[in-house]
């Protein structure tokens, strides 16, 4: 045999052991677990009170949510036509990427794959040991090793298989919806309604019903993780604008209806003073007990929120591995050849965030980076227009609606914040740019390598 028929053959092998890829294993019902799981955190139990405070009144409050939904399902709308166009793995970063070039698109992996997702997922592992201290009361050591003993028990869910992490996704978001519904039903129910009464105490103050928009923001907040398991759904040009749609809009609902049962349940006053109002009105609608009862479920609102982040945070610097473009690219794109999970990306963020656990600094992190996030985010809305310039609309593809208004909307609503977070953390927004542009240089040190 010839050397070169030896090496034709060589090549030949190789090219037909492919290397494992992504199980496309994520279902629709598991997708919109996500979007509603990673959405409805601690926030709707705890925000009330501090958009009320903000909009001077109930029914402003509730308006202020009603705003807040609209914002956000504008964003996910022209978000949605991006995705049904960009169909890959890694979200956002994708997006940037295909739309605005290299460079941009790495910078936003950069600060998700280092320190926002594993920061985020260190805080809600800390919320999860924190709340738990209701039942199991625990000092600050055993609190940090709760919080790392669940965080490793989801990573192992999720590197044995992707279905196992969309179990626990669509169990916990049934779970952290059971309280929910109980306030609401309860409350909607009740005859009383202190919240609606003697409110003009509450007029009278600094109230700002852009800063209630403002607080509703952060509540929606989350969604858009979703697109990062794009290369993981069977149909996502398809399925991902559905459930991106039906899953903020069920949010939206979830959060008005919640809003009414505690202006049903609580004066206004004590509404504004606590420091939980959905607790309160828990325990104000079902006794004693409430406040064990919502407990429980922010402590199963939280795991969803931290399985779902961990589950789709991993697929930011997988992606980015794939094309080779950060360090440890061969270990960070490899899917696990037994259960076809990115199990060592899934390994890094929970590394991370366990140092974040122990070193006490995820919060700090994570208020740095809102500002550079909000960039990226409101950049990802505006482009579709980018979209619409380069490739134009495709028959039977996706199209957001109401176009151009809808993205306007989204837009609106990302400026908004940006310029309230330069305005209330000018120094913490710039060192968060500073943190983001230290990438550059990894960027091109890397392209340079590659080349």
């Amino acid at each position: 045999m010839s050397k070169k028929t030896r090496s034709a053959e060589a090549e030949s092998a190789v090219l037909s052991a492919a290397p494992p890829s992504l199980k496309k294993s994520v279902t629709f019902l598991e997708a919109m677990a996500i979007v509603v799981g990673v959405i409805i955190g601690s926030g709707i139990f705890l925000k009330p009170g501090i958009v009320l405070a903000s909009a001077g009144s109930p029914w402003m409050s509730i308006l202020a949510w009603i705003a807040g939904g609209i914002i956000t399902l504008a964003s996910a709308l022209a978000v949605a036509e991006i995705a049904a166009a960009v169909p890959k793995s890694g979200g956002l970063y994708a997006y940037l990427e295909e739309l605005y070039g290299e460079a941009v698109g790495f910078l936003l992996g950069w600060v998700q794959a280092v320190i926002s997702y594993p920061a985020s997922v260190a805080a809600l592992a800390i919320a999860f040991a924190s709340y738990s201290g209701y039942f199991l009361p625990m000092d600050g050591i055993q609190q940090k090793g709760l919080a790392v003993g669940i965080l490793l028990f989801i990573l192992l869910m999720n590197v044995i298989s992707t279905r196992y992490g969309g179990i626990i996704q669509l169990l916990a978001t049934a779970g952290k919806l059971v309280p929910v519904a109980g306030i609401v039903a309860f409350g909607l129910l009740s005859g009383s309604q202190p919240g609606f009464a003697g409110v003009s105490g509450l007029t009278a103050g600094s109230a700002s019903f852009g800063a209630a928009i403002l607080g509703t923001l952060w509540a929606y907040d989350g969604w858009i993780g979703v697109t990062n398991m794009a290369g993981e759904m069977k149909n996502p040009a398809k399925t991902l604008p559905r459930v991106i749609l039906i899953g903020v809009s069920f949010v939206i609902v979830v959060y008005v209806l919640f809003n009414l049962a505690i202006f049903r349940a609580l004066p206004p006053e004590q509404i504004v003073s606590s420091a939980t109002p959905g607790a309160d009105a828990a325990e104000a609608l079902l006794g004693s007990g409430g406040g064990a009862f919502i407990t429980a479920g922010i402590i199963v609102s939280v795991l969803g929120a931290l399985n779902g982040y961990l589950m789709t945070a991993a697929r930011v610097p997988q992606a980015m591995g794939e094309r080779g473009i950060v360090p440890f690219s061969a270990f960070l794109r490899r899917i696990h050849p037994r259960f076809g999970t990115p199990a060592n990306a899934l390994i890094f963020q929970a590394v991370l965030a366990i140092l974040y656990i122990f070193s006490g600094t995820f919060n700090t992190l994570t208020d740095l980076l809102v500002f550079v996030l909000w960039i990226f985010f409101t950049a990802g809305v505006f482009g579709v227009f980018v979209l619409r310039r380069k490739i134009g609309t495709e028959p039977g593809r996706y199209r957001v609606p109401l176009y151009p208004l809808t993205p306007i909307i989204g837009i609106a609503g990302g400026l908004y914040i940006l310029v309230s977070t330069l305005q209330d953390s000018p120094v913490r927004s710039l060192i968060g740019i500073g943190i983001t542009l230290i990438g550059l240089p990894v960027f091109y040190a890397m392209k340079r390598r590659q080349n």
